[in-house]
């Protein structure tokens, strides 16, 4: 059963982001997500949520997904992140 990462990020510094994103994009590559969504624009259609940038992936599996969020190469990422975005993530299983 295939499930998702989806992620509202905060970007407080846009320049040091570009590093969180580069190390993202290769763990991403390298626990085989696929990008659904990165950053497109969005329009509210009920309700109060205005995110901000958002982020769906997509795995094989929720093991898949949980191996990629507790891999080093993620790791590195969220420590390149750190003091420059405000993420709100999920794990959500699929049908």
């Amino acid at each position: 059963m295939a499930a998702y990462i989806l992620a509202n990020v905060k970007v407080t510094n846009p320049e040091q982001y570009e590093d969180y994103r580069r190390l993202s994009t290769l763990a991403m590559k390298e626990h085989g997500a696929e990008v659904l969504v990165r950053g497109g624009k969005t329009t509210v259609l009920e309700g109060d949520w205005t995110p901000e940038r958002v982020v769906l992936l997509k795995f094989p599996t929720a093991e898949a997904a949980q191996a990629f969020y507790d891999s080093p190469e993620y790791g590195a990422a969220r420590e390149a992140r750190e003091g420059i975005a405000v993420m709100r993530m999920v794990l959500i299983e699929g049908v």
